[in-house]
Parts: structure tokens; C-alpha cells; sequence
């Protein structure tokens, strides 16, 4: 723990490197400000949730046209980020959501699909025999869906661990500090980007913010070409009713599937393990819809902690009792594919801007109802 930590004038300390302190960090740094970035490390940090081998990059938010426009100057970002840094991280694979029913009137699914296509992007309906043919993989119960070519997914951890080596190399002071109190810190500024371990740093937040465990799996099938793009991409699979979502084969060969369910409310900092019986659900759905994949190796599994807001938004802004304290958080399972965007929003923030529509101080709201705009990692 840090018994206590000072810097100088135009000074801003973030706690947190995650995908929302590193961002934060690295804006901050490239508009002048002296940083220091506290994480108990190793970063990228086994128990973050920007850790793991991939993230959805996608467009489709049902009707939610809020965070579609924001997803359309992310993407943009994306494709940046492959141009500058040492190597290409983002795969810009397409995103496929797939029904066992017609898609319906008000629906995440059809609504995405009919959003998109008024604004122009060149999404492909697929019929049961187009997708068939397109993606072989899935079992026949699957009926309808679509494809959207744009989007994809990252490699998280190691946009975490390219991005961290960037503001490192623009002067970011990264140290190995565990913080448990914001009163150790004496900063012209302090960003608080703790994720799940948000609320306990800043207490005002904990009906807000709320760390909620969902499960994770890895496999990796004898023979990896079926489940690689184009014939197999990221995807949703009835998620608005089933929460399972997840990815194609990357360079190891590994499968990655994940639920956006209800999840576990869990302590962040005690002990997690995914849930005995969790593995036995996976493979009962691969079983039904995708068959080829039911028997293969399970090499790995996490329990990611999402910082859950209580009405699935970012949180992006000042404290009102502590204006020197901004928090960023609340990435509630969809914050990581807003990478590009989100180190302006925190240091905008910090410089005293009003904040994102949306991502404003709030401490207490409705629960939200599972949805399927809030997932993708």
C-alpha cells in the first residue's frame, strides 16, 4: 500500500491502468500535464478487466443511437491505432448476430440491424440458407441474423500493454503502487480509473458502481480453420435473450465464449473463482449450436469483474465533494471497445469540461434490465 504519494504543480495522479487509466494517462501526457500512473501491477493486471486475449469491437447497440455515433469515431480510432503501433491489434473481422427466431419488432437484434442501415452501413441480412453458407459452424437452429463487415474484435491485454509503452515513452511515470485510500494522494489532480475497485476509493459511488463477476472461457479445438474468419467471426448468438457472445480463433488457436448475464456480485478484493457448474452451461450451449466445438480442451477460464454502473453508462466526470478527483469508470462490459475516445473524455475531465451527455456524476439510478447493448468482452 502507498502510505502516501505528492507531486508537483500541473500534476495528475491516475489510479488504475487499466484500458481507462492508460488512455487517461496517455492524453493527459500529450496535453502537457505531469502523470503518474499507480497500479499494483503487473499491467496489463491479471484481475483488470481489460486483461484477456480479445474484446468485441462493434457498432450494433440496438436503437441506441447515443453510443452507435460514438462507436462510428471509435472505429476510426481503431483503425489509427493499427497504423501506429508497432504492429496491428485490432482485426476488423466483421461482427455476426445470429436468432433461432425471425428477428422481431424492438428487439436489440432487429433494431441494431435497422439503425445501421439508416445510417448508411453496409450490413447483410442472413437467412437461414445464407447463413448457412456463411457460417458454417452454426447449428441449424440458428434462422436469421445479420452480418456487419465493420467491426471486430481486439487484443486487449496487448492494447493495454501498447498503449501503456506509448505514454511511458511520452514521460507517464508508471509506479507499483496499491492505493486504498484517495487521501494518500497529494495532486493538483487525481483520476480515479480503478474499475471495480472504483467504489471502494470513492465511497459516494457504491450504489452506482458495482463489481459484478461474469464468466469467461477459453478452448482450443484440434483443428482451429473452422472457427477462424471470415467462415467464423465475433459474434452474438441470441444474446438479447441468452447473453452468449464471443469470438473466432485467434493466433493460438483459442476460442473464446462469454455470457452477459446478471453475473455475481463480487468483492473485488477478496478471492474469485467462476462458478462450479458454469463450465457444464457452456458446453450445453456449444452442444446445441456449435456442435464441433462441445468436446474441445478448456485451457482457460476468469471470473471478469465489470464495474457495473447502474444504468449500463460510462462515468466520466468530477466529483462534486472533491472537484480535484475525476473518476472514470463504470465500463459495465462495452467501455473497452471506446478505447480511442476515452483518454480525451478523462483528460476534457480533468481540464475541467462539462461531461459527456450521459457520463455525468450519479450516484444513485434505477437498476437497469439485462441488455444486450452492454456486453463484448
Amino acid at each position: 500500500m502507498a502510505s502516501g504519494y505528492a507531486v508537483g504543480v500541473g500534476s495528475v495522479v491516475v489510479v488504475g491502468a487499466g484500458i481507462f487509466g492508460v488512455t487517461g494517462a496517455l492524453a493527459l501526457r500529450r496535453r502537457g500535464w505531469q502523470v503518474t500512473l499507480l497500479d499494483p501491477g503487473p499491467v496489463p493486471h491479471p484481475d483488470a478487466a481489460s486483461t484477456d486475449i480479445s474484446k468485441v469491437v462493434r457498432l450494433d447497440y440496438g436503437a441506441d443511437g447515443f453510443y452507435l455515433e460514438l462507436m462510428e469515431r471509435a472505429l476510426v480510432g481503431w483503425r489509427r491505432y493499427n497504423q501506429r503501433l508497432p504492429q496491428p491489434l485490432f482485426h476488423e473481422t466483421g461482427f455476426s448476430i445470429l436468432s433461432s427466431v425471425p428477428l422481431q419488432p424492438g428487439s436489440f437484434e432487429l433494431e441494431s440491424l435497422h439503425l445501421l442501415e439508416r445510417r448508411g452501413h453496409p450490413v447483410e441480412r442472413l437467412a437461414a440458407a445464407e447463413l448457412r453458407h456463411r457460417l458454417p459452424a452454426w447449428s441449424e437452429k440458428y434462422i436469421d441474423g445479420y452480418f456487419n463487415p465493420q467491426g471486430g474484435w481486439a487484443q486487449s491485454g496487448a492494447v493495454v500493454a501498447a498503449l501503456l509503452a506509448e505514454a511511458q515513452d511520452a514521460g507517464v511515470e508508471l509506479r507499483a503502487e496499491r492505493v486504498e485510500r484517495l487521501d494518500q494522494i497529494t495532486a493538483e489532480r487525481v483520476v480515479v480509473a480503478a474499475g471495480a475497485w472504483t467504489a471502494t476509493l470513492v465511497p459516494a459511488l457504491s450504489t452506482m458502481l458495482r463489481p459484478i463477476g461474469q464468466p469467461v472461457f477459453h478452448f482450443a479445438p484440434a483443428d482451429s480453420a473452422p472457427y477462424q474468419a471470415p467462415s467464423f467471426v465475433p459474434w452474438a448468438a441470441d444474446i438479447s435473450r441468452t447473453g452468449w457472445y464471443g469470438f473466432c480463433a485467434n493466433a493460438d488457436g483459442v476460442v473464446k465464449i462469454a455470457n452477459h448475464g446478471p453475473g455475481r456480485a463480487v468483492d473485488p478484493t477478496g478471492p474469485r473463482a467462476v462458478a462450479d457448474d458454469a463450465e457444464a452451461k457452456f458446453r450445453a450451449f456449444m452442444a446445441e449450436a456449435l456442435p464441433s466445438l462441445a468436446a474441445a480442451p478448456r485451457v482457460a477460464s476468469r471470473l471478469c469483474l465489470y464495474c457495473d454502473s447502474a444504468d449500463g453508462d460510462l462515468l466520466i466526470d468530477r466529483d462534486p465533494a472533491a472537484p480535484h478527483v475525476v473518476v472514470a469508470a463504470g465500463g459495465s462490459g462495452h467501455g473497452f471497445k471506446f478505447a480511442p475516445l476515452l483518454g480525451d473524455w478523462i483528460a476534457d475531465a480533468v481540464e475541467g469540461a462539462d461531461p459527456i451527455p450521459r457520463f455525468g456524476w450519479r450516484t444513485a439510478a434505477a437498476s437497469r434490465v439485462e441488455d444486450a447493448r452492454y456486453s463484448g468482452g
